[in-house]
């Protein structure tokens, strides 16, 4: 959690926060998306992908995402679609509500293998479009992946 985002929880508490947000899909020569799995969630598969920080533009937030989250560089091909709604909001375990606004992209590897770099996450795969809508997925993630015709 940032600290922008601790100092708004410190005045709202729990409350519903709306939050600019990216999502990223690598996707590799053979249009397989790269997905990841949260660790300690146990709610499937999700996207790569995280809150914009002050400052930062979202193009900038997905290339540090992809970097912190699978310790890969990636270069951003397009931007597909930017969504929200009820289908994007999230109530996180401890009980903080967040209200996405995701722009979402399309990226390509451009170094590194895309690993668990950080204790955020617990597994990355790649899946082909065959197997995206057979998948165990997170809420936000198949709503995500229907929007931008990927299942």
């Amino acid at each position: 959690m940032s600290a922008y985002i601790r100092r708004l929880r410190a005045a709202v508490g729990h409350e519903l926060l709306l939050l600019p947000s990216v999502s990223v899909l690598p996707v590799d020569e053979a249009t397989r998306v790269l997905l990841v799995r949260h660790a300690g969630h146990h709610d499937g598969w999700a996207v790569l992908g995280g809150a914009v920080e002050v400052g930062e533009s979202p193009a900038e937030t997905a290339i540090r995402e992809a970097r912190e989250e699978i310790g890969a560089e990636v270069r951003l091909k397009r931007l597909l679609n930017v969504l929200g709604g009820p289908d994007y909001e999230v109530t996180y375990p401890n009980g903080d509500r967040a209200a996405y606004v995701t722009a979402v992209y399309e990226a390509e590897i451009i170094s590194g293998i895309p690993a668990t770099a950080d204790d955020e996450l617990s597994d990355v795969a790649w899946f082909s479009p065959a197997e995206l809508g057979q998948l165990p997925l997170n809420r936000l993630s198949r709503a995500l992946l229907k929007a931008t015709g990927h299942i």
